[in-house]
């Protein structure tokens, strides 16, 4: 049986991975410095302070104190704001006093509601006061006003007699007649137009009549249909 010789490192052929370069290779990583080593340290120490810091200004109210370089602008910028807004508000109260003076002068100048109401109550009073005329000269009675009466009864001189009694009360043409055509269903005094309406009421209150009617298409102004 043949003698085993040991295998070593040096007993293999020397090749690229026998001679690796100097210095730290793949994963791993050289010494660091130490500033590198205290930054963390720092950093944490800092974020610290300023955190203290920032709870302690709150806590004691000093952080309404502190001016930060653009609290100066915006006060600047308020306070021309506030002075901007305080001149348009005496520039508007200006121009109000000086518009209330203008109104009072034109009150001056013009006549007061009262007086005008008062002039137009003349007025008024002065056209009602003419209409009132017109219309009392329009209903005034007639007595010449051409008056017929009918008799659409069976009384024979029943409408003359009727006729005597305008006549008597002062009517000056009355005239008595039989009916020629329709006669209504009850006595009634019937007139022409609206001017003739005065005069056929005082007909009809003097024969006791108290139907009173405006008819189109009489011949006669005022006509006395009388029925049993």
């Amino acid at each position: 049986m043949a003698k085993q010789d040991k295998e070593t490192y040096d007993s293999y052929e020397k090749d690229v991975y026998d001679n690796p370069p100097a210095g730290p290779m793949g994963v791993h990583r050289g010494a660091r410095s130490a500033a590198s080593r205290a930054m963390p340290y720092v950093i944490v120490i800092i974020v610290a302070l300023l955190a203290g810091l920032l709870f302690w200004s709150i806590y004691s109210g000093e952080i309404n104190n502190l001016k930060m370089p653009w609290s100066s602008q915006g006060s600047s910028t308020t306070s021309s704001a506030e002075k901007s807004k305080s001149g348009e508000s005496k520039s508007k109260s200006q121009s109000d006093s000086a518009s209330g003076n203008k109104t009072d002068a034109s009150n001056a100048d013009s006549p007061t509601d009262s007086q005008q109401n008062d002039q137009n109550a003349d007025q008024n009073a002065g056209q009602n006061a003419e209409q009132t005329d017109n219309a009392t000269a329009q209903q005034a009675v007639n007595t010449g006003t051409e008056v017929r009466v009918v008799n659409a009864t069976n009384i024979t001189g029943y409408a003359q007699s009727k006729a005597d009694v305008l006549t008597q009360a002062g009517y000056t043409s009355v005239s008595a007649s039989n009916p020629t055509g329709n006669v209504p269903s009850q006595t009634v005094v019937w007139y022409q137009n609206e001017t003739d309406k005065a005069t056929a009421e005082n007909v009809a209150q003097t024969l006791g009549i108290s139907n009173v009617q405006q008819s189109d298409g009489l011949v006669t102004p005022i006509v006395v249909v009388l029925l049993d």
